[in-house]
């Protein structure tokens, strides 16, 4: 297997630190823009673009369900956070710009300037006391 590039292997490193970021917003009385902001206040700061045509969500009885939870501060989406929600929370982080572009395959997605992109997700439990990650293993 072939070693990663050091300036990848920080990308991803700084594209999971976003996500733990994001969950720690994920609190009752906060709203979804608190977990996107603190994702790409993160992200950008080592200078990383986010990819902002997809984004987290709901997690219910259908897929993709709302609230939507962007990766950046976002005045659309702005939900208060309560007890009982269930968020899929993952940044999606380019090495360069935030642009995407989709093949013709209508299916596969690759970043505008074909430069590396990295993604970490996670599923959470928002309770009254703590968030409870319903993904880690």
């Amino acid at each position: 297997m072939d070693e990663v590039e050091p300036n990848v292997k920080k990308m991803v490193d700084v594209t999971r630190e976003s996500l733990y970021l994001g969950i720690k917003e994920a609190v009752p009385g906060k709203r979804v823009s608190h977990i996107g902001r603190a994702i790409s206040r993160h992200v950008e700061s080592h200078g990383y673009g986010v990819v902002k045509e997809y984004c987290g969500h709901g997690v219910g009885f259908a897929l993709h369900e709302d609230p939507q939870v962007p990766n950046y501060p976002s005045s659309t989406a702005n939900q208060r956070l309560r007890n009982g929600m269930v968020l899929a929370i993952e940044p999606m982080i380019n090495m360069g710009t935030s642009g995407i572009r989709h093949l013709d395959d209508e299916w596969t997605v690759v970043t505008a300037d074909g430069k590396p992109s990295a993604h970490w997700e996670h599923t959470i439990a928002i309770t009254e006391d703590r968030v409870e990650i319903l993904t880690e293993w």
